[in-house]
């Protein structure tokens, strides 16, 4: 593509800073993608500014991010962390100082692109502004998490609904990570084929794969005992109670090796109205219930460079969500050649092969995931199988060839654009 200058993304996350710690109820996939894509278009000589809400009294405004790529915290609402519901009041407050800010540094945007419902109203907004094409990608989709949310914590509201809605009606093209998340937008938001793309997402190539296992599993202080691994955020939604019933069954079957299960992930801040605080006393209290003391762990969050030591320790990782847009976890998993048992939805199907490269189960029946685990626990031809087809299948979704299928898309739009055969879609307020 001939331009006038390097093709430059405004990349709005409003309530998720790509820079943020991992592991907590608000941070997870979302904030990988976004680093990881922003970091890979810079290598490919793309600018990008990625725009998020300061969370933080001490936080430099500007932050780099990569050679091309920058961090924008725009001051909104008190510094702080809040529960997205409440950061829709502070949106008024982040267009005016984000506006602010592009008039005084002075770029030329040739795309803005929205991550998350909060960013597709900031972002409609300025594809009005700026009279360019505007990308938007949900991550996770309001109608799809309420059909599954099994308390108020985990209910999405109408407002969030209505957002992602005008946002699917104001993009120029909506980003789908699976054929399955394509239809879901169909389906429940009426989204016009010709205007949604399927773009996976990925894994890390360069630090997520094999390694030395017994070394790993020193450093974690593992014996002989086999490793039942889980990573992710403490929310029901994860599905941690049904591998804590699993976990039960597992410790009454006598044809079982002696095994620990590790929980990766959560930041509870012991407050008692912070869900996931909430959630872990749930679920810790159902561990004492269960009489499983002795076999679950609770590691709390890990940075994302100190993952793939527990990948590499883990026999099986257990992913039993009710609801999974894409499944990061899954993926690193699988790029450390550990395989998975998962539930059968979302976007876990679109990396997990059943029975070639991992298990997916069908319920949410504890019995039905214990009798998988069991099958891996053990050394086996099995286990050996999976571990290379899964590697084998990782290889595709390395984020390089993201970034890549990113850009043409970016570039597919910004010559459309030019030649002003972009859709006159218009944001309405």
């Amino acid at each position: 593509m001939t331009t006038e200058h390097p093709l430059r993304i405004a990349t709005l996350s409003v309530h998720a800073c790509p820079l943020a710690p991992l592991g907590s109820w608000e941070t997870g996939g979302m904030n990988v993608y976004i680093r990881e894509v922003s970091r890979q278009l810079s290598a490919l000589g793309v600018e990008v500014d990625v725009f998020t809400r300061q969370q933080g009294e001490h936080v430099d405004m500007v932050v780099p991010l990569a050679e091309h790529a920058r961090v924008i915290h725009v001051p909104a609402g008190p510094p702080r962390y809040l529960l997205k519901d409440r950061v829709v009041a502070h949106l008024p407050e982040f267009i005016c100082n984000m506006r602010d800010f592009v008039q005084n540094d002075n770029p030329r945007y040739d795309i803005v692109h929205s991550h998350y419902w909060l960013s597709g109203r900031v972002a409609g907004y300025f594809k009005s502004a700026w009279q360019v094409p505007m990308v938007a990608m949900f991550h996770t989709l309001a109608e799809l998490k309420n059909q599954v949310s099994a308390s108020d914590d985990e209910s999405e509201s109408e407002l969030r609904m209505g957002i992602e809605r005008m946002t699917v009606a104001t993009a120029d093209r909506v980003i789908a990570s699976t054929a399955t998340d394509r239809s879901h937008l169909e389906t429940y938001y009426q989204a016009e084929r010709s205007r949604v793309t399927i773009l996976p997402c990925g894994v890390d190539l360069d630090l997520f794969g094999p390694g030395d296992r017994e070394a790993a599993r020193r450093a974690l202080g593992l014996q002989s005992e086999r490793l039942i691994l889980f990573v992710g955020r403490i929310q029901q939604l994860k599905g941690i109670d049904v591998l804590l019933r699993a976990t039960s069954i597992l410790a009454h079957r006598r044809d079982v090796p002696p095994f620990r299960v590790l929980i990766v992930g959560g930041r509870p801040s012991g407050e008692r109205n912070d869900p996931e605080t909430r959630e872990l006393l749930r679920l810790q209290r159902l561990v004492t219930e269960l009489d499983i003391e002795r076999y679950v762990g609770w590691v709390g969050a890990v940075e994302q460079v100190g993952l793939p030591e527990y990948y590499r320790a883990a026999d099986v990782t257990v992913v039993p969500s009710t609801y999974e847009s894409f499944g990061l976890v899954a993926l690193e998993s699988m790029a450390c050649g550990t395989p998975v048992v998962a539930a059968h939805v979302g976007g876990l199907l679109a990396t997990i092969q059943e029975g070639e490269n991992g298990f997916l189960i069908p319920d949410r029946d504890p019995e039905h995931y214990a009798h998988r685990i069991a099958d891996l626990l053990e050394p086996s031809e099995l286990r050996a199988r999976f571990s290379l087809s899964a590697r084998d299948r990782a290889n595709q979704f390395g984020w390089k060839r993201v970034a890549s299928q990113l850009l043409s898309l970016y570039e597919d739009l910004a010559i459309a654009q030019r030649r002003g055969e972009r859709p006159a879609v218009v944001w309405q307020k």
